[in-house]
């Protein structure tokens, strides 16, 4: 998922159309815009399916003003739904407002529970609307930030909301800093974004990143910060560099294109191949191979072949929708791989459906081995801020050794970047959420382990 703000510029909801594009690798399966006319009428339009096929010139033209939040949907499939895709828009006597949210909260269920033994109804089985609920809206002479920062305190987990009133927007990150989110300039206004690639899309110039336990609001009086805990941690998600963000986004102040590569030699020095060539799976791949191949002296060669008009296949909902689109989503370089021994660099596997396929069609096409070399550690621990491993059931090295799994997937041989280079990578940072790698949960976890497979 990701979200996407503009605030003071004029036909927000066309910038807004053109970053969800931008940013659509994070989300497939729905979209939305909420944007603020002139006179402080809410509009919005949303469904499902991509970017392109939600909204259309009229849509864009019936979506004016110069304020407007948008949202990109990557769901399970217990929750595909058109209640389900964001921004949420709710009506209040003290003034209507839209929520768009990234992550997931881990209590959740606890604060859902207790909601609706007072008497709240849910149309939805999002973040943002749990949100909404959580914000006391009794008095409309408090302050709206007072009740923000009293109903933030409640969440546990991984977030980043923005919420939306006729006046102002506010963003808002968890105090654990688990998902990106970022602020830039355009013009005279503003833009929020989950990637710093929209805004070269958008013309905007990055100014900050919201930082971990804050609320940055934004409105005529430009941004102002608002910290809503002492407890704050920089625990960035590792998944963030290793696979969802594009590799032309900044996260924290480092490259995305940048860590993988790095990722990529520190994998080399530590699982060297004798081999002929190097190949990068497509896309987020190549970065870290062209790093594995630098370092190794090996020729970094283009023995796969995307087709661009396939989503991930990591993000289908399904185990079938993954298993096809891995056949439609790749095919291997016949006069490239045939007679060679191959190096193949992918960022991780979880289920190990795509590196088995990935395997088979190199296979296929005359390579005579096929060394795995994989830029994490081994993913052994299912996640609950947002990433789609929810069992342990789905993932390969909770339940199989390394040597297991090469042979599992048909490799030669298969070897995984160490947490401690996975660290280092990432321009020195000192924290990092690695827990789906080896279990070390920066947040407390509603939920037990013996839980997750039923």
């Amino acid at each position: 998922m990701s979200v996407l703000g503009v605030y003071g510029v004029p036909q927000a909801a066309s910038l807004i159309y053109y970053g969800l594009h931008t940013m659509q690798h994070r989300g497939q399966e729905g979209c939305g815009i909420v944007s603020v006319t002139d006179d402080g009428r809410m509009l919005r339009h949303r469904g499902k399916g991509l970017v392109s096929e939600v909204f259309n010139a009229q849509k864009m033209e019936e979506l004016a003003g110069s304020m407007a939040i948008g949202h990109v949907l990557y769901t399970g499939a217990a929750s595909r739904s058109v209640d389900n895709i964001q921004p949420l828009f709710f009506h209040h006597g003290s003034g209507d407002f839209a929520v768009a949210s990234n992550g997931n909260i881990v209590n959740a269920a606890l604060l859902r529970d207790e909601l609706e033994s007072r008497g709240s109804l849910f149309h939805s089985m999002t973040d943002s609307e749990l949100l909404a609920h959580l914000i006391k809206k009794e008095s409309s002479e408090e302050p709206r930030i007072n009740t923000l920062v009293a109903a933030l305190k409640l969440l546990e987990g991984a977030f980043a909301f923005l919420i939306m009133t006729k006046n102002r927007i506010y963003a808002c990150r968890d105090r654990y800093g688990l998902h990106p989110l970022s602020i830039g300039r355009l013009g005279d206004g503003y833009v929020v974004a989950s990637e710093t690639c929209a805004f070269d899309t958008m013309g905007a110039e990055f100014l900050c990143d919201v930082r971990p336990g804050e609320i940055v609001t934004i409105d005529h009086k430009g941004i102002r910060s608002t910290f809503y805990t002492e407890e704050r941690h920089h625990c960035m998600c590792a998944m963030e560099y290793i696979y969802f963000a594009r590799p032309d986004s900044d996260i924290e102040g480092c490259n995305v294109h940048a860590y993988r590569k790095e990722s990529g030699r520190r994998l080399y020095q530590e699982a060297p191949a004798d081999a002929d060539i190097v190949i990068g799976v497509p896309d987020s791949s190549l970065s870290a191979a062209q790093g594995y191949s630098e370092a190794s002296g090996l020729p970094c060669e283009m023995g796969l072949i995307k087709n661009k008009y396939v989503g991930r296949t990591f993000i289908q909902p399904s185990q079938s929708l993954r298993e096809m689109g891995v056949k439609m989503k790749l095919s291997a370089v016949r006069s490239i791989v045939s007679g060679k021994r191959v190096v193949m660099v992918d960022d991780s596997i979880v289920r190990g459906t795509t590196s088995r396929r990935i395997v088979d069609l190199l296979r296929q096409a005359g390579a005579t081995e096929v060394h795995v070399r994989i830029a994490s550690p081994t993913m052994t621990h299912p996640c609950f801020y947002g990433v789609d491993t929810s069992t342990l059931d789905e993932l390969m090295l909770a339940n199989h050794s390394i040597e297991e799994s090469c042979r599992l997937i048909g490799a030669d041989s298969l070897a995984f970047l160490s947490y401690d280079a996975t660290l280092r990578s990432a321009c020195g940072r000192s924290e990092m959420c690695l827990a789906c790698f080896n279990g070390h949960y920066p947040t407390p976890i509603y939920q037990s382990i013996e839980d997750v497979n039923k």
